[in-house]
């Protein structure tokens, strides 16, 4: 049994249920644009990382370790997902005591210098082994980003929404994943075609993750422009922020925290075959496939994935959040082999295909997300628990998923064998599913305590 108290009396935080007045649609339009626009740069920048690292990172920072160079450089895109607890750590702390907005400018920002700095950074051949591990120092920047930029770019979509539209808000920071990676395969599909495959393995690859310089002064402006949560600024007035949101989260939703981590390994281990670099490595190297058109079904299968995740979050608003998890992983779990059959076949059919099927059930159990966790835990500690709960949710179930799928692949002598362990992690969510409690029609002043 989960304790509900606390140590100071919550606040009650009232949201309009109706037609708001025209400021308050126009600072909701100004949400929905910083957290997509922002969260599309942030993971643009994560994402060029794993896309790139697949490609050439074996050969330019761990050539000296032979078969298991690609299996590293896969192995490096998911060590950073071990800082993301840290980052969760650190912004929820600071957006249950300062605010969501402050979150979104630091972790935007470091993710950019991050990647600015990964573009910069001499390979193996230049520095010898200072190069890999600068390289994944590198990357472990980007964890510690990543694992705290989403909660406050979620909860900030959420707590503007009114009731009955919480997955709706909610699902346009989730669709900065897919987005990112489309910028990311546009960016890159650019700059190979205007130096062409040798340049661009050789000095082009570092233009794209320069390019985020760029983007970061985009994103930090429209960031600027929006106001803070009307959630914690009610709390701030009533004096009734938590004075040590993890200790208060750990001792009364705690489990809280697992379920709802356990509600996303699922679609974080299918979605990483996708965004990790996993299908872009195998297809290319196993059945020789043109880099451009995988890339190519990779950008459609992106599309597919963001209106999906805006159906699964208006879907989760009517129905409620468990209804569409239900569905979703059951689709998922479903589709999952002869997915991996298509791929194992090698024709650029079949693996467009498969790439398209996949992207359905994953935006569909991405979408609520968002409101999901918000629904989950109390404001006063609401970005602690949901962006812990996400990070957990994220090294265990997307750290190691595409260096997991490389090794399977390879044991067995067929991609065939990473779809048993991707429906492993689907059954997980599944289950959980069926222990949720739908809070959707709830309006925002029933969640002062859960």
């Amino acid at each position: 049994m989960e304790a509900n108290q606390t140590a100071e009396p919550e606040a009650s935080v009232a949201l309009a249920t109706g037609p708001a007045p025209g400021g308050e649609e126009k600072q909701r339009r100004r949400v929905v644009y910083a957290t997509l626009v922002g969260t599309t740069i942030e993971w643009y920048d994560f994402l060029v990382y794993a896309q790139v690292a697949a490609l050439l990172f074996g050969d330019l920072f761990f050539s000296g370790l032979g078969q298991w160079s690609q299996l590293t450089a896969l192995a490096t895109a998911g060590v950073s997902f071990f800082f993301r607890p840290l980052g969760a750590l650190v912004s929820g702390y600071l957006g249950d005591r300062f605010g969501r907005r402050i979150v979104l400018v630091l972790t935007l920002g470091l993710m950019g210098v991050s990647t600015t700095l990964v573009g910069l950074l001499p390979t193996t051949a230049a520095i010898g082994i200072a190069a890999p591990i600068l390289l994944i120092l590198l990357r472990c920047l980007q964890g510690l980003s990543a694992g705290g930029e989403w909660g406050g770019a979620a909860m900030l979509a959420v707590e503007h929404a009114r009731t009955g539209h919480r997955g709706r808000m909610g699902s346009f920071p989730q669709m900065g994943v897919p987005l990112g990676m489309m910028l990311a395969i546009t960016v890159m599909g650019a700059f190979n075609a205007l130096l062409g495959k040798e340049a661009f393995d050789a000095w082009g690859w570092r233009l794209p993750f320069l390019f985020s310089v760029v983007l970061v002064v985009v994103g930090q402006y429209v960031r600027s422009q929006v106001a803070e949560s009307p959630v914690f600024t009610e709390l701030e007035e009533s004096k009734a922020k938590a004075k040590t949101p993890l200790r208060e989260l750990l001792s009364t939703h705690g489990t809280k925290v697992l379920k709802a981590a356990a509600t996303m390994v699922g679609n974080i281990a299918a979605g990483y075959m996708i965004v990790g670099g996993f299908a872009l490595a195998y297809v290319t190297s196993a059945h020789d496939l043109p880099r451009t058109q995988v890339l190519m079904w990779l950008f459609a299968a992106s599309a597919v994935w963001i209106a999906f995740t805006y159906i699964g979050a208006r879907w989760s608003d009517l129905s409620g959040r468990p209804v569409v998890y239900k569905f979703g992983y059951s689709m998922l779990f479903v589709l999952l082999l002869p997915q991996f059959w298509l791929l194992s076949q090698g024709t650029g059919l079949g693996v467009g295909v498969a790439l398209l099927t996949l992207a359905v059930p994953l935006g569909l159990t991405y979408g609520p997300q968002s409101a999901l966790f918000a629904e989950m835990f109390p404001a006063r500690i609401r970005l602690s628990g949901v962006s812990l709960a996400y990070a957990v949710g994220a090294v265990l179930g997307g750290a190691f998923a595409p260096m997991i799928a490389e090794a399977l692949t390879q044991g067995f002598g067929t991609v065939i064998a990473v779809a048993p362990y991707l429906m492993g992690m689907a059954l997980i969510s599944l289950v959980t599913a069926f222990f949720l409690t739908d809070r959707s029609a709830e309006p925002q002043e029933s969640m002062a305590e859960l």
